[in-house]
C-alpha cells in the first residue's frame, strides 16, 4: 500500500478528504483533513433524486482543490467514494463522467451496505469497543452496522437522512408528527437482532451533538473521538435541540454551519437510539473515509488489526521514539516491577495496560527537547494518542508520563483532568512504579534483577552494581512509607 493515501468521501451534505501517512505495516497517522459543505443533494429529493447543476458545480470545484491538496502531499494513491446522493441520482453517470473528464478522478459509488460496512470497520478497529451498533447519519441515508467481538456481522442502510428529511418535511413546514411517522416507517426495516447497549455515533450530526454535550458539561478533555455518555441522561438536552427555534441553537452550543440540519439529525438519532434500545453513546471521529483506508490496509487480515495491537501507540513510536530498544526494555522492567507491587494498589490489574503503554511512550518527547521531554511526551500523548483507547486511559497514560521522574503527582497538579483519572493514591503508585523502572535502567543496560516486597521492604537484587540506580533511588518520592534496598 502507498506510503501516503488520500481518501475522498462525497456525501449528500459534505465532501471530505483525509490524507493518511503510513509509518510502518499497520502504523499510520492523519496528515490533513479538508471539508467542503457542497450539499450535492440540494434540491435532489424534490426532483426525483436528480442532482442539480449548481450543487454539481460546487462539488466539482471542491474536488478540484482537494486534488491540489493531495498532490501537494505527493500522495501515491487516491481513493474516492460517493454515497447516498449519487447512488440515488438517475444522472449519477453524468456527474461521474464529468469528474473523470475534467479532473481525471474515478469515483466509486458504493451501496448502502458497503457504506455501513466501512463505518463499522473504522469503529471496530479504532474505538475501544467489542460489541456495538454503529449509527451513521448522513444527508440522504442512515447506515447501521452490527459489531460482535470487533467484527462487523450485519449491516443495513435506510433512506433516512438530514437533508432528505429537511426537504421532504421541514422546508414544507410539515408538523413534527409527520416527520416522526416517516422515520418510524424506515426504522421498521431494521432487523430485530439489531439490539445493543452501546451505540457508536458516526457522522457530522452526532459529532455536533457530542460537542454540544461536552461544552454543556465542561468536559475536561478536548477530544471528540471516544467521548462517551449515557443517552438517557442527555436525552432532555437532545430534545431541546430538536424543539429549539434556530436563534436558540447557539446557546445550546451548536455551530452556525449546522443550524439548518441539526434538528433533523438529532430527531433521527433520538428515534434510532430508542429503536435499538441503546443506553451508551460512543462518539466516533472516524467513519467511511477511515474505513476505506482500513479495508485496503487490512484486506489480508479479515479487516482487523492483530490482537492487542494499538495503532496510535505504534504510530507514536514510529514517529517519535529515538531508541525503541530502550522503550521495550523499560516496558519489560515496568512489567516486572508492577508484578511485584500491584496487589498493594491494583489487585484487579485494571491499570496494568495503561502503565505499560506509558512505559513504551515515556520518552518520545526527547525528540523535541531532552530537558523537558516528560512534558512534551505527556502533551503528545494527550493530543495524539487517539485510537482504541478510552479517554480515561489516554488521560491516565499522559499523567503517568508527565510524572515519570522523581516527583509524584499531587491533587493540585492533576486537577484539570481529575474526573478522568484514578484516585490520587492509585495514580501515585502507578507513577512510582514507572519511575522506579526507569531508575533501575538508569545505565540503559536493561539489567537482570529480582524484586520482592515483604514487610515494608522493597528489595531489588541484581548481579550488576546498579550504581547510578542506587544513587537516583535515594531521591524517589514513595507513595507510602517503606524501605527501598538494593542487593548485589
Amino acid at each position: 500500500m502507498a506510503k501516503r493515501t488520500a481518501i475522498i468521501d462525497i456525501g449528500s451534505n459534505s465532501a471530505r478528504m483525509i490524507v493518511i501517512e503510513r509509518t510502518s505495516r499497520f502504523g499510520f497517522y492523519l496528515l490533513n483533513e479538508t471539508k467542503s459543505r457542497v450539499r450535492i443533494s440540494e434540491g435532489a429529493y424534490e426532483h426525483g433524486g436528480l442532482l442539480q447543476e449548481i450543487p454539481m458545480k460546487r462539488a466539482l470545484n471542491a474536488l478540484r482543490e482537494f486534488l491540489s491538496i493531495a498532490r501537494s502531499y505527493k500522495t501515491k494513491k487516491i481513493l474516492c467514494v460517493a454515497t447516498s446522493a449519487l447512488r440515488d441520482a438517475p444522472n449519477r453517470s453524468y456527474f461521474k463522467s464529468l469528474v473523470k473528464k475534467e479532473l481525471g478522478l474515478n469515483i466509486k459509488i458504493i451501496d448502502g451496505d458497503t457504506e455501513a460496512l466501512l463505518g463499522g470497520i473504522a469503529a471496530a478497529n479504532l474505538l475501544p469497543i467489542h460489541d456495538a451498533i454503529t449509527i451513521d447519519i448522513g444527508g440522504g441515508s442512515t447506515e447501521l452496522a452490527l459489531i460482535r467481538n470487533k467484527k462487523v456481522i450485519d449491516t443495513i442502510s435506510l433512506d433516512l437522512g438530514t437533508v432528505r428529511l429537511k426537504e421532504l418535511f421541514f422546508d414544507k413546514k410539515d408538523d413534527l408528527k409527520k416527520a416522526i411517522k416517516f422515520i418510524h416507517s424506515q426504522l421498521q426495516k431494521i432487523p430485530p437482532h439489531f439490539i445493543d447497549q452501546t451505540a457508536v455515533g458516526i457522522g457530522g450530526t452526532i459529532r455536533a451533538l457530542s460537542k454540544a454535550i461536552m461544552e454543556e458539561e465542561c468536559y475536561p478533555l478536548d477530544k471528540l473521538h471516544g467521548f462517551t455518555y449515557d443517552f438517557e441522561e442527555k436525552r432532555k438536552f437532545i430534545d431541546k435541540i430538536i424543539e429549539a427555534p434556530v436563534y436558540k441553537l447557539k446557546k445550546l452550543h451548536i455551530k452556525k454551519e449546522r443550524y439548518d440540519i441539526i434538528k433533523e439529525g438529532a430527531l433521527i438519532f433520538r428515534e434510532v437510539m430508542r429503536h435499538i434500545k441503546a443506553k451508551t453513546v460512543v462518539t466516533s471521529g472516524v467513519g467511511v473515509r477511515e474505513g476505506t483506508f482500513l479495508k485496503d490496509l487490512l484486506r489480508n487480515s479479515n479487516y482487523r488489526f492483530p490482537a492487542n495491537f494499538e495503532p496510535s501507540v505504534r504510530s507514536l513510536l514510529d514517529r517519535f521514539c529515538i531508541q525503541e530498544e530502550h522503550a521495550q526494555c523499560l516496558y519489560t522492567i515496568t512489567k516486572k516491577v508492577y508484578d511485584a507491587l500491584y496487589e498493594r494498589f491494583d489487585s484487579d490489574r485494571r491499570y496494568e495496560k495503561m502503565l505499560l503503554i506509558a512505559a513504551k511512550l515515556a520518552n518520545i518527547g526527547t525528540k523535541i527537547d531532552f530537558y523537558e521531554h516528560h512534558k512534551h511526551s505527556s502533551y503528545i500523548i494527550l493530543n495524539d494518542l487517539e485510537y482504541g483507547l478510552t479517554h480515561q486511559e489516554i488521560a491516565t497514560i499522559s499523567m503517568l508520563v508527565r510524572f515519570h521522574k522523581k516527583k509524584l503527582p499531587s491533587k493540585s497538579m492533576v486537577k484539570e483532568l481529575a474526573p478522568l483519572l484514578p484516585h490520587i493514591d492509585i495514580l501515585n503508585w502507578l507513577s512510582f512504579t514507572l519511575s522506579l523502572a526507569e531508575t533501575i535502567n538508569k545505565d540503559y543496560s536493561c539489567p537482570d534483577f529480582e524484586i520482592s516486597f515483604e514487610r515494608d521492604i522493597l528489595t531489588i537484587t541484581s548481579p550488576a552494581p546498579l550504581y547510578l540506580a542506587q544513587e537516583e533511588a535515594k531521591n524517589l518520592q514513595k507513595p507510602a512509607p517503606f524501605a527501598l534496598r538494593f542487593k548485589t
